[in-house]
């Protein structure tokens, strides 16, 4: 049975290797792709994109694995079974759960891999490409300007821009400056038609040379308060020189991205930021609680009761008073209802951002331990599939695992939106996927343990042809 083993092993181990390689590829190529616009041309050295490709390489790992063991068991079964191998180990008694039990000790493994790099290399390696980014805009702080909004991360300067062009992206078009230097307000509004970025290399200064444009400066002098005139001007062109040793120089923000979901382990989730969440959503709850109440003035509902009083009161509570006195009640009951809805209205906003922020970890803290049995659980989907169809290579195999895993991946994304929106909890939101992926492999295992297909056509077709039969019946009857 050992040498059945190692046989069955190598014929899984070849095409995961192969496929989760091209996938990892795939995925990395992906993100590279999509950050080709802020590296491309803009004189990064080739160290830097090692650095970056190897750092988005670890964090892709967790998802390439799943998609390689589905594909994989797919093409090794489905050359098994297309080789008739699986019918010769059937016919010596071999059962398909003592075939592929060395597959699933290696899918456990796999598993246990793919958790620990979850765990442990994923958060890393977010973090060290985050700072990896932040310091080459630190370095190049033109990459910093990102056309469509106001870019706020150059200290000082609040600065937005419609679009960049030119051969090295340092044309910009339609420009608006915000002129915070001077640590007095919003005083300086500088706009243009079109601007342009001077930075040398090594320099800490980076200059702003603006054409065709409008200068505001509005003189108010905090001490007395009193307004000076304002000063206005068109130019035809302007040099903004903006200082860059503070942004250069300031402390990493690694420290500000390590509290993010991403960048924190299990422990660190579960152990430090959900209990901290956990309490700071509790006292918000508790603050609003006892700010309604005591706007409400409840209290004073509990200073008299019918002992102390002696004359005999009415059931319905407004009986107990005259007209206008109830009217004057009514208006001040409305009037403090209108108050608590509107205090409740303002403070909606708040209340669902922190709910949302604590579904944010708690999501995060149970999807990762769901994701990691997301390669034992396509195994036990993949394996049947390819004893079931028979097939090896990577032509029908791989539709069927992009197939799967896009399923998969579209459940696992739709749960997590709605568990992080309050419409479903966080643990049945990160373990939907899982749900519905489960019985599909039980399905599967049992149709390929009694060596059916996938769908069995003939309890569809046995009716209707039944149907016509006895239709013709009658017709020849008739005739």
């Amino acid at each position: 049975m050992k040498i059945l083993d190692k046989y069955i092993l190598k014929s899984f181990i070849s095409p995961f290797i192969a496929t989760f390689l091209i996938v990892l590829f795939v995925l990395v190529m992906q993100v590279l792709w999509l950050a080709f616009d802020d590296i491309a041309g803009k004189g990064i050295d080739l160290f830097f994109i090692v650095k970056f490709l190897l750092y988005t390489a670890l964090i892709v790992t967790p998802q390439a694995l799943p998609i390689g063991v589905l594909l994989s068991s797919i093409m090794a079964l489905g050359t098994l079974s297309e080789n008739y191998e699986f019918a010769a180990a059937k016919s010596a008694g071999i059962s398909l759960q003592r075939l592929v039990r060395p597959l699933i000790i290696l899918t456990i493994i796999i598993s246990c891999v793919n958790f620990l790099f979850l765990n442990n290399v994923y958060p890393h390696a977010v973090l060290k490409q985050k700072n990896l980014y932040l310091n080459l805009k630190k370095q190049k702080p033109q990459l910093a300007l990102i056309p469509g909004g106001f870019n706020t991360e150059i200290p000082g300067y609040h600065i937005k821009f419609d679009e960049k062009y030119g051969e090295n992206d340092d044309l910009l078009k339609t420009v608006m400056i915000y002129d915070l230097s001077e640590g007095k307000g919003n005083k300086k509004i500088i706009t243009a038609k079109t601007g342009q970025i001077i930075n040398p290399e090594g320099s800490k200064h980076m200059t702003l040379v603006l054409k065709n444009g409008y200068f505001f400066e509005d003189h108010i002098q905090f001490k007395t308060k009193n307004n000076m005139p304002a000063s206005s001007a068109v130019f035809e062109e302007y040099s903004v020189i903006i200082d860059l040793s503070s942004f250069s120089d300031s402390i990493s923000e690694s420290e500000k991205l390590k509290d993010l979901k991403d960048m924190l382990s299990l422990g660190q989730l579960k152990k430090e930021k959900i209990p901290k969440l956990h309490i700071d959503f509790e006292e918000y709850i508790q603050g609003r609680a006892k700010n309604l109440y005591i706007n409400s003035n409840a209290k004073a509902l509990y200073n008299y009761t019918t002992d102390t009083i002696k004359t005999k009161l009415q059931p319905v509570i407004l009986d107990n008073f005259e007209d206008q006195a109830q009217l004057r009640l009514i208006n001040i009951s409305l009037a403090k209802n209108k108050t608590a809805l509107n205090i409740i209205k303002n403070k909606k906003v708040t209340f669902k951002r922190k709910r949302m922020l604590l579904n944010v970890y708690e999501t995060e803290y149970y999807n990762r331990i769901a994701f990691s049995f997301s390669c034992l659980i396509l195994f036990f989907i993949g394996a049947p599939l390819g004893s079931i169809i028979r097939k090896g290579g990577f032509g029908l195999p791989m539709i069927l695992a992009i197939s799967i895993y896009v399923v998969y991946f579209f459940i696992n994304t739709f749960g997590r939106n709605l568990a992080e929106d309050s419409t479903i909890s966080t643990l049945f939101g990160s373990w939907v996927s899982a749900m519905v992926m489960i019985p599909l492999g039980f399905l599967l295992t049992r149709r390929a343990t009694k060596d059916m297909g996938i769908f069995n056509i003939d309890v569809f077709l046995q009716p209707i042809t039944k149907i016509i039969k006895r239709f013709r019946s009658k017709n020849d009857k008739v005739s």
